[in-house]
């Protein structure tokens, strides 16, 4: 169960308004376990003053606190640096803007939405497997190998094939796996979530994550090749707009 009250009455407290802010993380990727962190992302919007003026601006803003026994994590980014993000083929940015899970939100909120469609390429598919790659150097490294990196492998190369496949963001493996049915994925999640004494991996159960993870990545590969995307963004010229009619508005 997400306490909302208290994600709220964190963000209210953020230096900057804030165009919407978001939970990713465990939770976003439906495997939290009882002691997960809560992480905060979203867009800030810096006063017109410190946008263009020569000091120093605050384009990323990042705090960690402990708040009724759990560790609030929370990034934001200014609007310009956020959708400067959105045009890099950063599917990370994506996953935030999309997430389902609304900590706080404003009307240029689902603006903002409508845009991101028009920015998701077929060369998205890089952010995802370079991602997969990274995760699962992490996970074979580990001595004795845990179900909980495994478990962020396969939802880094599922989001990504699914993306290639319908344009759409999903960074949640429950929901994911709805469509994929690949038959130990609530089996992994119900061991992370059981604790440490229920996530730990065999030499066997290694040997055949590895042959899965070799043919989800080639599955992804092969996806991204055949995708109907478009290889360029077409959402440039609002994503420039955006910032400029919020920051004329809210001018200080």
């Amino acid at each position: 169960m997400i306490n909302y009250e208290l994600l709220q009455n964190e963000v209210v407290q953020h230096p900057y308004p804030l165009l919407f802010a978001t939970i990713s993380g465990a939770h976003l990727y439906g495997f939290p376990s009882a002691d997960s962190d809560y992480d905060l992302r979203g867009v800030h919007l810096l006063s017109t003053r410190e946008a263009i003026g020569l000091l120093p601006k605050q384009e990323t803003v990042e705090r960690s606190r402990v708040r009724q026994g759990t560790e609030v994590d929370l990034v934001t980014h200014d609007a310009l640096k956020f959708f400067q993000l959105m045009l890099k083929r950063n599917g990370y940015v994506l996953e935030q803007l999309y997430s389902p899970l609304v900590v706080i939100s404003r009307p240029e909120h689902e603006e903002l939405k409508a845009i991101g469609s028009k920015c998701i390429t077929r060369h998205h598919s890089h952010h995802y497997l370079g991602f997969a790659d990274t995760q699962w150097k992490l996970f074979v490294k580990e001595n004795p190998p845990r179900v909980k990196p495994l478990l962020y492998v396969y939802r880094v190369l599922l989001t990504g094939i699914h993306l290639m496949r319908t344009g759409r963001v999903e960074a949640s493996l429950t929901t994911l796996n709805q469509d994929f049915r690949l038959p130990y994925i609530p089996d992994s999640i119900a061991r992370k979530i059981g604790g440490a004494e229920n996530s730990i991996l065999d030499s066997a159960q290694v040997e055949f994550y590895s042959a899965e993870y070799q043919r989800l990545l080639v599955q992804l590969e092969q996806t991204a090749a055949d995708s109907r995307l478009p290889n360029e963004s077409t959402g440039r010229d609002e994503l420039n707009d955006l910032p400029v009619r919020l920051r004329l508005r809210d001018s200080v």
